[in-house]
């Protein structure tokens, strides 16, 4: 017989799955097995094994499957969207993209149970946590869980569960419509009463355990919430904030005003939106809440020799640990975008990320009072970088012929979000698409009870990174303290992307799939509906 032939198709199993046919032999011999399906017959029981081929269609070799997913990427429709709702365009720093998304030196690494070999993302968590505490000015933080909306319901569970307090929690109507609904969904099963409804109707009594409101709302607008933490705090009910890190540069903190717990979404702290995932949010608490944290709390210790040392601390909240006893459902944290998300704040440091909270305000600024001139409406006089207006019913239609999104409300009411990739040609546009005037406002939307004067990432870290070289080091400094697959093969199950090919994260980067904002018109997303659609 002829040697087989062998094709380009055939080499993507043969280069990522390790045993060749003589390791598959003699694992099966030590085993006392002849083959592989004898091993399934005996580990794989019949009544949940599937009888039907599977139907995934033939291989390709992977320049197929770049080529071919680089067609199904020109299907979504990139426009300039202004939606907002949590989700914003940002600028990824290079830096960070080629140094850390794009490095399996980072993306590959496992899990950080193993202290000794995690020095390096340990120390990148720490400068999360330490980001999101010196925005909030609350004094714990985890080490980020999945999205703003299931940190709302776990930051909803958490208070339920510490609070002597009836069942009933009340949540703003101006939070984002999609954290609404993740409360509703999962309070149901737990027996809490959801109340929905005007924040400045917020009452307290002993029936009320805990209330939500969005800082700055869903609707742009900017509030002071001081009286409604008093009002909660007298009747031992607690308040959470779903907040913006961006505009915490910006507005006076959470803390500051009373919360006792934070929560939020860093994606716009250089993370793609990526039609609406994954982001690391973010998780803050008050000292009271310190063991009831969800996912993970990364601390800072000493090694036997004295040293300073990263560890993971208090993970008996996880299910891994605690299984059915523990204190959270939550125990994934969003690592890898966590770092990146730090790390935008050691690279920008913060006079960079204030200057582009500035930036975006005054563009927000300049928006609302070009648009009033013009004889639009606006409905909120207080913001940081969302303006809520009413137009003509044909507003958002006449937007998109120009190539741009919007938010419509379901009033019929309009939103326009500024991000840090509004440049003045964009906002040149987006003038010329409302056909009105550019007028500029030289005074803050920002009510004055409410301009932060307190200072935030002081630590030198924050401080001592602004060049791209000096941040490449840092990056590399870090990196080597880890173990990961460019170094080793790490041989436990994970739930991570390290076993992912090269070939597969490829598209992770490209604008088609990560600057598609989640609530884009469908028919704008085309791509990630063939996607979708191959996987049902």
């Amino acid at each position: 017989m002829g040697k087989k032939k062998q094709y380009l198709e055939d080499q993507f199993v043969e280069r990522h799955i390790g045993p060749n046919e003589d390791d598959i032999k003699w694992m099966l011999e030590k085993m006392g097995l002849e083959s592989i399906e004898q091993l399934i017959n005996f580990s794989v029981p019949k009544s949940i094994r599937s009888k039907e081929k599977l139907t995934i269609g033939s291989g390709i070799s992977e320049k197929t499957l770049i080529e071919k997913l680089k067609i199904i990427a020109e299907k979504n429709v990139l426009m300039k969207s202004y939606i907002g709702m949590g989700y914003y365009n940002c600028i990824t720093p290079p830096v960070i993209q080629r140094n850390i998304l794009e490095n399996p030196g980072w993306y590959t690494q496992y899990t950080p149970y193993q202290a000794e070999i995690s020095q390096g993302r340990l120390e990148a968590l720490i400068n999360f946590q330490t980001m999101v505490c010196d925005f909030t000015a609350l004094p714990i933080s985890n080490a980020s869980l999945l999205d703003e909306a299931t940190a709302a319901a776990e930051a909803m569970i958490m208070a339920f569960r510490m609070s002597k307090n009836g069942n009933i929690f009340l949540v703003s109507n101006n939070c984002h419509p999609q954290t609404i609904d993740v409360l509703k969904t999962r309070s149901e099963p737990l027996g809490i009463s959801i109340k929905i409804q005007n924040e400045d109707d917020f009452v307290f009594n002993h029936q009320v355990f805990g209330s939500i409101i969005q800082y700055p709302g869903t609707d742009g607008s900017v509030n002071n919430f001081q009286d409604i933490t008093n009002a909660a705090h007298k009747e031992s009910a607690y308040v959470i904030v779903a907040t913006d890190l961006m505009s915490l540069a910006l507005l006076k903190a959470p803390g500051e005003l009373g919360a006792d717990v934070a929560i939020g979404s860093s994606q716009r702290f250089g993370v793609p939106m990526g039609y609406g995932g994954p982001h690391a949010a973010f998780f803050a608490v008050t000292e009271k809440f310190k063991r009831f944290l969800p996912g993970r709390l990364i601390g800072v210790s000493k090694d036997s020799h004295g040293n300073q040392a990263y560890r993971m601390s208090l993970q008996t909240r996880e299910q891994h640990i605690r299984r059915e006893k523990a204190t959270s459902n939550i125990c994934t944290a969003q690592v890898l975008l966590a770092i990146m998300s730090g790390m935008y704040s050691v690279y920008h440091g913060p006079k960079g990320i204030k200057r582009i909270a500035e930036t975006i305000h005054q563009y927000t600024s300049d928006l609302a009072i070009s648009l009033s001139n013009a004889g639009f409406k606006i409905l909120n006089s207080s913001f940081f970088d969302t303006i809520h207006f009413t137009g003509p019913d044909n507003t958002k239609e006449k937007l998109l012929n120009h190539n741009i999104n919007i938010r419509e409300f379901s009033d019929g009411t309009f939103g326009v979000s500024m991000d840090e990739t509004v440049g003045i040609q964009d906002f040149k546009q987006l003038l010329s698409a409302f056909e009105i005037e550019h007028k500029e406002n030289n005074t803050s939307n920002i009510p004055t009870d409410l301009q932060r004067d307190s200072l935030f990432l002081t630590h030198p870290v924050f401080n001592s990174y602004q060049s791209e070289t000096e941040m490449l080091r840092y990056i590399h400094r870090l990196e080597s303290k880890d173990l990961s697959l460019n170094t080793s093969m790490i041989p436990l199950g994970s739930c991570t992307m390290k076993l992912n090919a090269t070939s597969e994260m490829i598209g992770i980067t490209w604008p088609e799939f990560g600057a598609l904002h989640p609530f884009a018109p469908l028919n704008q997303a085309k791509g990630y509906k063939h996607l979708f659609d191959d996987l049902c």
